[in-house]
């Protein structure tokens, strides 16, 4: 079950192996260079962004997106900020807004997901909501045609992956690894049988997240997934080097799906 014709779209429309999917701290590394660093993903091959709202304590998120989130709140950035963010891009490419619950629970849940799909995003991912806990949420998402969408991780059990997989909207977010997002140089042996039975709990496209580096990795990852989301490695492009670095490091990560 979907509610989002564009991410649909952007898993069957990209005419690679996989879609790719980068990931930027919104408002990092302030908010014009961030709206710059978005445009560039999109002009450079990305077929959806994951845009993160910014938090004091990110339990997902490995050093380089920590820091990066630390930035972007002690220089002022706010959530309705990332949504700014979001709205400049939002026409160009399907905006997936990264999100921690208190975030949402802070503007109320209704009011965030109306926020969300008026700046056009096309769905949420909010990773410390647990799935028992995550109805009256993807309720209010489904209101804004929004798509909740799910994670799942190496350790997630059987009966739960099928619960979490009947109720997703929009893609299955496969974690790659337990601990936190960040760079790594190899990718656990034991993904493809993970993907192969997130594949088996749901209809939907599984993009794969956490740990991927390199092209070689993103290659990797096109062979056995639908998509390819690639995180701290693009922060770390945008706060070196900016969108040009962003743009440069995007499009090497596409042809390596091609």
């Amino acid at each position: 079950m979907t509610h989002s014709p564009r991410i649909a779209q952007a898993f069957a429309g990209h005419g690679r192996r996989a879609a790719l999917m980068p990931y930027l701290m919104g408002g990092y590394p302030d908010p014009d260079a961030s709206r710059a660093c978005c445009a560039a993903a999109a002009d450079s091959g990305a077929d959806l962004i994951e845009l993160g709202v910014p938090f004091s304590d990110p339990l997902a998120d490995g050093p380089v997106i920590h820091s990066a989130a630390s930035d972007a709140l002690a220089a002022g950035v706010t959530p309705d900020d990332v949504l700014s963010v979001c709205e400049s891009v939002a026409a160009r490419v399907a905006v997936v807004l990264m999100v921690y619950a208190n975030v949402v629970l802070q503007a109320g849940l209704s009011t965030y997901a109306q926020r969300a799909a008026a700046a056009g995003a096309v769905g949420l991912i909010v990773p410390d909501l647990p799935h028992d806990e995550a109805g009256e949420l993807r309720e209010a998402c489904d209101a804004q045609d929004l798509a909740l969408v799910p994670l799942v991780a190496p350790n997630t059990a059987r009966d739960r992956l099928e619960a979490i997989g009947e109720d997703a909207r929009g893609f299955v977010y496969a974690v790659s690894l337990t601990g936190t997002t960040g760079e790594r140089s190899v990718l656990p042996p034991e993904l493809p049988a993970m993907v192969e039975g997130v594949r088996a709990a749901t209809s939907l496209p599984v993009a794969v997240g956490f740990g991927i580096s390199t092209s070689e990795h993103a290659s990797a990852v096109a062979d056995i997934a639908d998509g390819v989301i690639v995180g701290s490695r693009v922060v770390r492009a945008a706060g070196e080097g900016g969108s040009a670095a962003v743009g440069e490091l995007v499009a090497e990560l596409a042809h390596a799906l091609a």
